[in-house]
């Protein structure tokens, strides 16, 4: 079994990394996009991230340009958005795809951990939420519907 940790991501400046500084963490791994009607979700996510934080806690969001072409920019201006718009401190990954045949490995892994509706494991838009128990276990998934604060009772059962 594939631990959540050893899998290859790739930070915002391109450098390819793994999600080992996370071991033992509870974390909230989510697709985003700045151009979504669920956009506004970044001032949630960040809310969640701070409160929780020190209790080890982390949001790691992974920007997608797959749904309506919602995160158009490059790495920097995604930074600087999530930054200027919703004063986000939690990681911003590169943009991945998460759905076909360039899948990010790590949205391989939490969508065959867990599947959506009706047992489908297709991504089916933005801001998609996998919580990861600090065993590395994906705990659930929640629909973009879903509001982070939404997710706080599940996430206080873990830490």
């Amino acid at each position: 079994m594939t631990k959540i940790t050893e899998i290859p991501v790739r930070k915002a400046d391109g450098t390819e990394t793994d999600l080992s500084e996370y071991s033992g963490q509870v974390l909230l791994i989510v697709n985003t996009a700045s151009k979504c009607g669920f956009t506004p979700q970044y001032e949630g996510l960040e809310a969640l991230h701070r409160k929780y934080r020190d209790r080890g806690f982390e949001v790691l969001a992974f920007p997608c340009n797959q749904f309506g072409a919602q995160e158009p920019g490059d790495a920097a201006e995604i930074a600087n958005f999530c930054s200027m718009t919703y004063d986000v401190t939690f990681p911003v990954y590169a943009k991945i795809d998460v759905n076909g045949d360039n899948t990010a490995p790590l949205y391989q892994h939490l969508k065959s951990e867990q599947k959506g509706v009706l047992g489908t494991e297709g991504i089916k838009w933005n801001f998609t939420k996998f919580l990861i128990a600090r065993s590395g276990a994906v705990f659930d998934r929640y629909a973009p519907t879903t509001k982070p604060e939404d997710i706080a009772k599940d996430i206080e059962k873990l830490l």
